[in-house]
């Protein structure tokens, strides 16, 4: 019996076929952006990965679905917009008319799942946002106990100190940089998983399996052996693509000219992993998403580039405009990250379906 899915704030669709890859079967995908829904469409249509051709794509607002009607699931993935919590956001929180984190809390006290993943971008554990972060873990904890019309959060967080929900859940948490997992990117993100209370499941997030020591080992840089692999650079993510240029025949391998560098923006050097990818809200931000050639020239990535270091399958297809493309790519989940994670989850999952028989 397969495990199912709800997918959330699926966008171009990182952390869903990180889900699929553990085994997870999508019930539903969510996602409000036309273009994020071209993309997820565009591949079940053509059928660029095996076992998509079902996935059910809903494009709308998350606020207006019933999610009683998607159940029962065994999970609840998704990353909600992360702008209010980014540190090159307006750091509003709770006050951010972006901020979906109440409607994730939601999908989890309408379906129930037996388990939930939520991924953030690391500035949520900022020192200034800590107490909504634990308004936020408590929730998760308590779904069941909803705010009343006209509470604000901090009054609500009181109630959820001291009410104890029909509907719990064991919450943990932690800061993993893709990178520390295969991924040929630096990228640091947040991760809140939780399983429901009844199942009794002892949970620890995996561990690392690559490492910047390996990496300076194997450079001959240092002598120190972890026992982990090296973190995987620039150069081994797209050192097989072609040179790219400005008419090249593979839009998703063209050349778009006019990178520069900045104070505090340069590129990505091709032995190392890449610099977190960025996604303005008109795509790339000025003197980010670039690389430094081996002259010491340097450029954009392409959306093939781009793609390859947040680990998307070659066969992906992403809809859009060249920046509407390249913040979709920004703004996802690593699939070879999600996949660690979400690999773990199953397998708890299905020790304790194993166990319950």
């Amino acid at each position: 019996m397969p495990l199912v899915s709800v997918e959330l704030f699926t966008g171009a669709g990182g952390l869903a076929l990180g889900t699929r890859a553990a085994g997870f079967e999508h019930r539903a995908l969510v996602e409000w952006n036309d273009d994020a829904c071209a993309t997820l469409r565009r591949n079940v249509e053509a059928r660029t990965l095996a076992g998509i051709e079902h996935w059910d794509v809903r494009e709308g607002d998350v606020r207006d679905v019933d999610f009683r009607a998607l159940g029962p699931v065994d999970l609840v993935a998704g990353g909600p917009p992360c702008q209010p919590f980014s540190l090159g956001g307006k750091h509003r929180a709770s006050a951010d008319a972006r901020n979906m984190i109440p409607e994730f809390a939601r999908a989890v006290r309408e379906l129930a799942p037996r388990a939930f993943i939520m991924e953030n971008v690391r500035g949520l554990l900022r020192p200034a946002f800590a107490p909504y972060f634990n308004y936020v873990l408590r929730q998760l904890q308590n779904p069941d106990v909803v705010p009343t019309e006209g509470e604000d959060w901090s009054a609500h967080l009181a109630r959820l100190e001291t009410s104890v929900g029909g509907l719990r859940y064991d919450v943990f948490h932690e800061v993993l940089n893709a990178a520390d997992f295969g991924v040929p990117q630096s990228r640091e993100r947040v991760f809140v998983v939780g399983f429901r209370a009844d199942l009794g499941i002892r949970w620890a997030f995996p561990e690392a399996t690559h490492s910047k020591a390996a990496l300076l080992r194997a450079q001959g840089r240092a002598q120190r052996d972890d026992g982990r692999l090296p973190w995987r650079t620039v150069r081994e993510a797209i050192s097989d693509l072609p040179v790219p240029t400005v008419s090249g025949r593979d839009p998703t391998h063209r050349l778009i000219p006019g990178a520069r560098s900045y104070p505090g923006h340069t590129g990505s050097p091709l032995d190392w992993p890449s610099k977190t990818l960025k996604a303005g809200v008109h795509g790339v931000p000025g003197g980010e998403n670039t690389v430094v050639l081996d002259d010491g020239s340097i450029r954009y990535v392409t959306v093939r580039e781009a793609a390859r270091l947040q680990t998307f399958p070659d066969a992906w297809i992403l809809q859009g405009a060249w920046s509407e493309v390249m913040r979709q790519i920004g703004n996802a989940v690593p699939m070879a990250l999600a996949a660690v994670v979400a690999q773990a989850v199953a397998g708890r999952l299905e020790a304790e379906r194993a166990a319950a028989k």
